[in-house]
């Protein structure tokens, strides 16, 4: 029998069902989640093509769990929104108007959903994720321990994944968090990083190396699987699951996703506990000053780009 989810009548909302949305749904289903999965598209016949196939594996996985599509309204009830929409880079178009084109359909999106449940939690995983789950949380008007984005949380699973290999040890026997911005300035803590709970340092004391190798094979997975196939669907589904299950049977874990700082006065990831609230606690990292100071620069210029949108919106 597949295991009861922590209410009867949760419901998770998709909006995106391409590769990485479809995905997460895939994950949710084989993970007994949640008893309803509602999926949105502005492409009707895509979501509803989805809904059809997904349902096959609910019903082959005896999950119990209804699979239907649904509107903006309906999302702004559902105890998660996982927003996936994005677009890609059309012939012509710059860096500059593909990242305003991304803003304006999470502002699109929000603004349709709106209002939101009070206890809705809002996660974020289309690109640049730091920069949308700041504009999100401005936007949906919901407390900010509310609005999460996936942020660092699947370059944190890699860089264990990663140090595990070259260690010999189970995945689940390391401690190791990515924090910062999403991204090539993202921030390795190595110094708090364990390996059943001995320093890192101990495990590999002659070879440095081995650390900044794992490090920049963290950074540049993801481009090489995107290069290759067109996006990271399937690791991105497995971290919307993890996160969703986080909160829906309020397990209390223990993870880096993007949430808001009020001194940079956006979204970045560092540790938090997470729960049914969403962030229920913001974890006090110990990092040492050379990733202090990473740290900051990388939210200062995150901070930046939030402001030049803001003035460039206000003219």
């Amino acid at each position: 029998m597949p295991p009861e989810t922590s209410n009867p009548n949760t419901r998770v909302a998709i909006v995106g069902v391409g590769q990485v949305g479809s995905a997460a749904a895939y994950a949710l289903i084989l993970g007994h989640v949640a008893n309803e999965l509602l999926l949105v598209d502005i492409k009707a016949e895509l979501r509803d093509a989805q809904v059809r196939d997904l349902a096959d594996v609910a019903y082959g996985n005896n999950s119990g769990i209804r699979v239907r599509a649904a509107t903006y309204q309906e999302v702004g009830q559902c105890d998660i929104v996982v927003i996936t929409a994005g677009s890609k880079h059309s012939r012509g178009e710059t860096t500059v108007q593909h990242l305003y084109h991304k803003i304006a359909i999470i502002r699109g999106i929000v603004d349709e959903a709106r209002p939101f449940r009070s206890d809705t939690i809002l996660l974020i995983v289309a690109n640049p994720v730091d920069l949308l789950t700041s504009l999100a949380q401005e936007l949906s008007g919901l407390p900010k321990s509310q609005v999460l984005g996936s942020g660092t949380y699947l370059d944190s699973v890699r860089i264990r994944g990663l140090l595990a290999e070259r260690a010999g040890v189970a995945t689940s026997s390391i401690d190791a968090q990515v924090v910062g911005v999403h991204g090539p300035s993202e921030v390795v803590a190595w110094s708090g990083v364990t390996i059943g709970g001995v320093p890192i340092a101990r495990w590999f004391p002659q070879n440095t190396d081995t650390l900044t190798d794992v490090a920049n094979e963290c950074k540049a997975k993801s481009q090489t699987i995107i290069r290759a196939k067109g996006g990271t669907p399937f690791g991105i589904g497995s971290v919307v699951c993890s996160i969703c299950s986080s909160i829906l049977f309020d397990k209390r874990d223990v993870c880096c996703l993007s949430h808001f700082l009020s001194e940079y006065k956006c979204c970045i990831s560092l540790p938090v506990v997470l729960g049914r609230g969403g962030v229920m606690k913001a974890i006090d990292m110990q990092l040492d000053r050379e990733e202090w100071e990473d740290l900051n620069e990388t939210a200062q210029e995150l901070k930046r780009t939030m402001e030049r949108l803001k003035s460039d919106e206000s003219q």
